[in-house]
Parts: structure tokens; sequence; C-alpha cells
């Protein structure tokens, strides 16, 4: 018999353990920030500099060298390196701390802070540091 498939689903709450604000909660971020300032098209349109900004200070959050994977990350990255039947680890959270905790078989639903799409290109590459609307 084959080991059955599994999809686990994660949220805010396995990344606060790390010190990561969640986003809902009653004195996370959107409770500082309207999400329709920051975090849609027209916001982007309206105001890059401020939408870059917002994302920029979480990227930054990532670099600091006390957010780390916990346990929890942890036990996820183990169970996805042995499970020998289907995974599939679907996480709401935009940080990065399952891929580095060593999840492979991951879905980012709401896009990756470690990531950056060129707007003339469409290429995705991997990305740490602070972006702009300046060429260059």
């Amino acid at each position: 018999m084959s080991a059955p498939n599994l999809v686990i689903l994660t949220g805010a709450g396995i990344s606060r353990e790390s010190g990561l604000a969640t986003f809902r909660d009653p004195d996370g971020i959107w409770a500082k920030v309207r999400i329709e300032d920051v975090a849609t098209p027209e916001a982007f349109a309206q105001d890059p500099a401020r939408v870059h900004g917002f994302y920029n200070a979480r990227r930054a959050q990532l670099r600091d060298a006390s957010i780390q994977p916990n346990a929890a990350h942890r036990a996820l990255a183990d169970l996805d390196s042995r499970w020998p039947g289907g995974l599939l680890l679907v996480t709401q959270n935009v940080d990065d701390l399952h891929d580095r905790a060593g999840s492979r078989r991951l879905l980012h639903m709401h896009g990756e802070l470690a990531k950056a799409r060129c707007r003339h290109c469409e290429a995705v590459q991997s990305w740490s540091g602070d972006l702009s609307t300046a060429d260059g």
C-alpha cells in the first residue's frame, strides 16, 4: 500500500513564532496600514513608492538575523523530505521561512517577498534587497 497524498496549509501563525507580525491580528499589519493603500494594483498605480516602501520593510525583516525558521517550519521540512507519498505544503505567507527550513514541495499562494518580477521582461528572480521604480 502506498502512502497517502498530503496537503498542508499554513498561515501567519506559523511565522509569528519566528518574530514576524501577522497581517490580520488585532495588532497586525492591516490594523496599521490599509490593505487598499499598499496591496492592490490600484495602489501601485497611484503611489508605487509607498507600495515599494511597504514591501521593502517586510523584506528588511527577513534580512534580520533573528528571524529564523522555527520548530514548526523545520518539522514540516522534515516531513517533506521523508514523506514517501505526494505532499504539497501551501502557505499563505509571503516570507521565506518554509524555504529556508528546507521545504521543497511548496506553493506560496500570495507570492514571495524574496522574489521580484521585472515589469519589462516579466522575468522572476530571487531578490532580498529593496525595490523601487528607478531604472537600472
